[in-house]
């Protein structure tokens, strides 16, 4: 029998499951293939419409599918990944966090554990603020915002995701800070100006003070802290401040200085051994440079990697990786977005629905999909009504920049 591990419960384990399901269901369902999925969360949580749950317009369930049930052929361990043995082709877990560390051997593994939000690079992060990438990090926020209505809000980094969170919870409601220590927001757009303007417009729209050129430097129970000196009062912080790959000992050798596993062309990090997604350096195939560390591009590494080890499995080569990218979007409210398909630019609600039905068409579970589209047909003929809102209030010295 043939075993393939897959680490992790996102995009890439989602999607290399699902092609080499697909291309060798026979010898699964025969017994002549296993594949293990090591995942500390049991659901798959879809990142594309987080803006949407925590403004409150879908439920939480639409975007958590059980690994079960996206993955029926699978066999689901919940666990942690604690070490890889690359030569002796095994990996170790532990099912709890103080439990015994057992062993699996395999004959591919698909290394799709992503990455996090350093939260233990700013003291009291962990402790006291909020993060995105973890399980059920998102429903807890939203759970927190819900507790507090109206309350200020800081939000740390600038990047889409940043602006995207910040628009979705002030949409809610709540008065927002958007803290970013580079100049200019969504420098993922630098490429797009007339986007990232209309992103600026958008915060700007909605109220979110933006602060540019001042870094996070301490979260406490009742405040923020800034590089700056300055302060603001707040029990809510979010860090979408950049990311760092989850490291497995075990594989240090095939890592870049920034932690990422280097790709070979076909995506294999070493004979048995593939990677893609977040913690990946994969290389674009036209320019060489490092693909974005996305969804999309992990979605598709997954397919890429599925479609790879089942050929290995019929006596094939793997392929190069050809994928050359698709677009970018973010929302800012029902019926307002920015998009770029292709290298042209949408605003509006052109931008808004391409996003929707693009997310749609990419969702692991049909039902939760139509679900999505209910809720959100719900929430436009819903009065809307905000809570009161209170500014927060800067200790010292915090100055709004141009955005």
């Amino acid at each position: 029998m043939t075993r393939v591990v897959l680490l992790g419960g996102g995009y890439v384990t989602l999607h290399a499951y699902a092609t080499l399901a697909r291309r060798a269901g026979r010898r699964l369902r025969r017994g002549d293939l296993e594949i293990v999925v090591i995942s500390a969360d049991t659901a798959h949580r879809f990142h594309g419409f987080t803006g949407e749950l925590l403004a409150g317009m879908i439920h939480r369930d639409r975007v958590a599918t059980p690994l079960a049930e996206a993955m029926p052929l699978a066999r689901i361990i919940e666990g942690r990944a604690v070490r890889i043995d690359a030569a002796g082709q095994s990996v170790s877990y532990r099912r709890h966090d103080d439990g015994d560390v057992e062993t699996l051997a395999y004959d591919h593994l698909v290394v799709g554990t992503g990455a996090r939000e350093p939260v233990a690079e700013v003291p009291g992060l962990a402790e006291h603020g909020y993060a995105l990438r973890g399980p059920d990090e998102i429903a807890e926020l939203a759970d927190h915002l819900a507790g507090v209505p109206g309350s200020p809000v800081v939000v740390a980094g600038g990047g889409i995701a940043g602006v995207e969170l910040a628009a979705a919870i002030a949409d809610r409601g709540h008065p927002v800070t958007l803290v970013h220590s580079r100049g200019r927001l969504v420098g993922e757009w630098s490429d797009q100006p007339r986007l990232a303007a209309r992103a600026a417009r958008e915060l700007e729209r909605l109220g979110v003070r933006v602060v540019t050129g001042v870094r996070l430097t301490e979260v406490t129970p009742t405040a923020a802290r800034f590089s700056d000196g300055s302060a603001l009062p707040t029990a809510t912080v979010v860090a979408t401040t950049g990311q760092r790959p989850v490291r497995i000992p075990g594989l240090d050798p095939w890592r870049d200085e920034r932690g990422r596993l280097r790709t070979q062309p076909t995506l294999a990090v070493r004979y048995g051994v593939w990677a893609a997604g977040d913690g990946a350096r994969v290389e674009h195939p036209v320019t060489g440079e490092p693909v974005p560390a996305n969804a999309l591009w992990a979605m598709k590494g997954g397919d890429h990697i599925g479609r790879a080890i089942a050929g290995r499995l019929s006596g094939r080569t793997a392929g190069r990786f050809t994928y050359r990218g698709l677009g970018r979007a973010a929302s800012f409210g029902f019926g307002r977005g920015i998009s770029e398909l292709y290298g042209v630019p949408f605003t509006g609600a052109v931008a808004w629905i391409l996003r929707l039905v693009f997310f749609l068409r990419f969702m692991p579970s049909r039902s939760r999909a139509a679900g999505v589209v209910a809720d959100l047909s719900r929430f436009a003929f819903t009065p809307r009504r905000h809570a009161a809102t209170t500014p927060p209030q800067p200790v010292s010295g915090l100055t709004t920049s141009p955005a």
